[in-house]
């Protein structure tokens, strides 16, 4: 089940383990068991701190195996084979296990520490899904930060009887005790913001670590904040990065071929390039936190952090982006990267050949169409108004192309996969209630962009869009605030123009603190 190759890098990455890691599969008959077992025994082979056992542990299947570290149970169960996407999910917790240090910022350790109920996660995944092994990988931490938490990935491919018993329609989907916590596209931050609103208290438990002032604070990871991240500490600057995660958006794009001089990339690529990137200056990065709101100080800035910390600083950045409107419909979240998209500059050219629809008749729905149109077999236009709200003279171009079909006066109700992938779209016509299904390949919903802007309510000027107004030096109407990127007024949401956008902020916030020191 395993390559050669692959065991050979195994034999790498397990090469430094310092603790014994026991894995402990349950007993039991199961037609799954035996291929698990044997996917168990070859990933054993890499190391002789790997071990596996069968016993009675009481588990949930006879293909669920729990982790154990000098014979206690860590809290870390998969139940299923955690191939896939999901494989690196289980060599990150092995390695996590036998002492490889937490990538988690300490105040977040802290959090999870200071939790004192117990909790055991539920991580239903597909194995092909993308956006399952951030989910499952954060709460494995969790449960090796803190012994009253447990952590279980669930192949639902695997638990047909228990998906239709919790009516799940969507992975991930994550339940506490039973109970149903989140689901659909979730991150680490978002996880942290759901554990604190359960328990508001950890906030405050412990002392938290004052950050000297900072020169500069950039909130936001995509490419505009690294860019102004970069910048800034080439310059010997003071530098802080607050995100919820690095690579914000572009983590989620499939593949890039429009970033000049990459001819061909992907958002994991990419946003790990970027990362490592920082990693070559003295940046302070506070990831997985969100900012609550800033306040004015005496020449600088406090900014109020979801973990409880406050940061001061003479500069802030905005570097937040936007995020694509969704349409909140069953099918949606569950399926982006495997068929429904937000960008068709980013991931049209995956759909050559291939039918798709445009859910959105406004300006940048039409220009979506008529983008499309040069590269995929035919594209589907609905729009829920009897009449496009396009310019005119776009909707002219689109009614009069020959691959280009408009469907207007209807709701899109449900997108509709199959093996992973979309295959059809469900839309009910509004003056009759007649339900349709559109078979196709490809849904790009493009009924707008909400900026990531409403912390900084009453602080800088805004369009009534939300958007931060910026002039050409990415300068904001409150002095020593700048912004870059989708977050603003500039046109245009492309990778490249972030990037530039971030730097240009960097530039002006060192010219800033020259002149105002």
């Amino acid at each position: 089940m395993l390559s050669p190759d692959i065991l050979n890098a195994l034999k790498t990455y397990t090469a430094n383990m310092t603790n014994k890691v026991t894995l402990v599969l349950q007993t039991g008959a199961h037609q799954k068991r035996d291929e698990l077992k044997t996917f168990l025994s070859e990933l054993c082979s890499v190391s002789e701190n790997l071990v596996l056992v069968e016993a009675d542990r009481d588990l949930r299947s006879p293909i669920t195996f729990s982790l154990e570290v000098e014979g206690k149970a860590n809290g870390i169960l998969f139940s299923g084979i955690p191939s896939g996407h999901e494989f690196n999910s289980l060599i990150l917790a092995l390695l996590q296990s036998a002492g490889t240090e937490s990538k988690l910022d300490d105040t977040l350790k802290r959090l999870v520490s200071n939790i004192s109920d117990t909790l055991h996660f539920e991580v239903f995944v597909s194995l092909s899904c993308h956006n399952c092994p951030d989910v499952v990988q954060s709460l494995n931490q969790f449960a090796l930060l803190n012994n009253h938490i447990s952590s279980e990935m669930i192949d639902g491919g695997l638990f047909p009887e228990l998906i239709e018993q919790r009516n799940i329609q969507g992975v991930p989907s994550v339940y506490v005790n039973g109970e149903l916590f989140a689901n659909g596209k979730i991150d680490t931050a978002q996880l942290v913001d759901k554990l604190i609103a359960r328990y508001p208290d950890i906030v405050n438990q412990g002392e938290v670590q004052a950050l000297p002032k900072q020169d500069v604070t950039v909130i936001g990871g995509g490419p505009s904040g690294v860019a102004a991240a970069i910048y800034a500490a080439r310059k010997g600057l003071n530098v802080t990065m607050i995100a919820d995660r690095i690579g914000g958006q572009v983590k989620d794009t499939v593949g890039i071929e429009n970033l000049i001089s990459v001819p061909k990339t992907t958002g994991t690529e990419l946003t790990n390039n970027m990362l490592a990137h920082m990693n070559d200056y003295t940046i302070t990065k506070k990831e997985h936190v969100r900012v609550d709101k800033i306040e004015k100080a005496d020449g600088s800035k406090n900014i109020h952090l979801s973990s409880g910390e406050v940061i001061d600083t003479k500069t802030v950045i905005v570097a937040t982006g936007a995020k694509w409107r969704e349409l909140g419909i069953p099918g949606e979240k569950e399926n982006i990267g495997n068929g429904v998209a937000y960008c068709p500059h980013c991931d049209g050219p995956f759909f050559k050949g291939k039918e798709v629809a445009v859910v959105g008749g406004g300006n940048s729905g039409i220009e979506a169409a008529l983008d499309l149109a040069g590269m995929v077999e035919h594209v589907t236009v609905f729009e829920f108004l009897p009449e496009l709200k396009a310019d005119r003279v776009l909707v002219e171009k689109a009614e009069q192309h020959e691959k280009i079909t408009i469907i207007k006066n209807v709701a899109t109700k449900e997108i509709i996969a199959d093996n992973g992938k979309v295959v059809a779209i469900d839309y009910q016509d509004r003056a009759n209630n007649a339900l349709h299904r559109k078979e196709l390949s490809g849904v790009f919903v493009q009924i707008g962009l909400v900026p990531n802007s409403d912390f900084l309510n009453g602080l800088v000027e805004r369009t009534q869009h939300g958007e931060v107004i910026i002039d050409e030096k990415c300068q904001t109407t409150e002095p020593g605030v700048f912004a870059a990127g989708d977050v603003t007024t500039v046109p245009y949401k492309q990778i490249v123009i972030a990037m530039g956008e971030g730097a240009k902020a960097s530039l002006s916030a060192f010219d800033y603190l020259i002149r105002e020191s």
